[in-house]
């Protein structure tokens, strides 16, 4: 299996460049369906430790229908199929860039949960305008043991996300640990709750939000991924469900700019314009890097093929 490593913001993504499974040629949602139920253990595989590692997203090369995209891309992590990636379109736009699939200018690339359009400005530096994106509930709350009542906001920005702002823990490095746990226990308290999208999809995302010691930048966040790890990045998805809130909620202008920072200080630009449907266009700017090019053997005979799962 060939693929390509890079990082967005310290969030690595993996580039399936050939060898996944044949996923035929139906709409991306029903590909991404068929990834999801009949080839689980071959994408946990590729994510789990020793092959993979945590926080890593693949991202899987196919057909797009649209002939308008360069690329049909399906996202996941060790733990489920996603929607969008925000992080691993800039990865996957870079990746592009690296292999001389593309160049500087404007291209579009089809996801599972529609297309989207990356501004690639040099080999690193790339805008992702996402898919519209929208506030779901203004505000809901649940139990959270150890902490009490944690109140947020349900939005859509490619994925499901519960936002909460201010967090009840800083979002500081040496927090992460509790950050992590807190958040998986909140997940949970709302999926236990039935707190999720219009027709009951389940919250995956959990982010909480801090200042920022940075000048310049609007807060910091900490975003709880589906295979609970943290996002090192500031989350593509979770700032355009960001950016619906504070749109919906008049505490951001459609066109102007702030910058988010994730809970390691890497950081994002990020604007929005109006929705045809009364969401929101995210607009988000970030950098990322290729690391490595390499080829993944699934050797018979070894004991950790399928990967580590405890």
């Amino acid at each position: 299996m060939h693929v390509i490593d890079s990082h967005t913001g310290g969030e690595p993504t993996r580039v399936i460049l050939d060898g996944g499974p044949d996923l035929g040629s139906g709409p991306l949602a029903e590909r991404a369906h068929l990834l999801a139920t009949k080839y689980r253990d071959a994408y946990r595989a590729i994510m789990l430790e020793p092959r993979g590692q945590v926080a890593m997203v693949a991202a899987l090369l196919v057909e797009p229908v649209d002939p308008d995209c360069v690329t049909g891309v399906i996202y996941f992590d060790a733990a489920a199929v996603l929607g969008m990636c925000g992080h691993g379109t800039i990865g996957l736009a870079a990746t592009l860039v690296h292999m001389g699939r593309i160049g500087p200018g404007t291209h579009k690339i089809e996801t599972p949960a529609g297309v989207v359009t990356v501004e690639v400005h040099d080999a690193n530096t790339v805008t992702v305008t996402n898919v519209e994106s929208r506030q779901v509930l203004a505000q809901a709350s649940v139990e959270v043991e150890g902490i009490g009542t944690v109140s947020g906001q349900v939005a859509y920005g490619g994925n499901w996300f519960f936002l909460v702002d201010p967090s009840p823990i800083p979002v500081a490095t040496g927090n992460i640990r509790q950050l992590t746990d807190v958040t998986v226990a909140t997940r949970r308290a709302l999926h236990a709750a039935g707190i999720g999208g219009e027709t009951g999809e389940p919250v995956d995302h959990v982010i909480f939000y801090g200042p920022s010691e940075t000048p310049g930048v609007h807060s910091r966040n900490f975003v709880l991924c589906p295979d609970d790890a943290y996002d090192r990045s500031p989350c593509g998805t979770g700032s355009s469900a960001r950016l619906a809130c504070l749109a919906a909620s008049g505490q951001l202008a459609a066109g102007e700019e702030i910058v988010q920072e994730s809970v390691i200080g890497s950081s994002y630009r990020l604007s929005w314009r109006k929705g045809p449907n009364g969401g929101v266009i995210p607009s988000i700017t970030g950098q990322a890097y290729v690391m490595a090019e390499s080829r993944l053997l699934f050797a018979e005979g070894d004991p950790f093929r399928d990967g580590i799962s405890l």
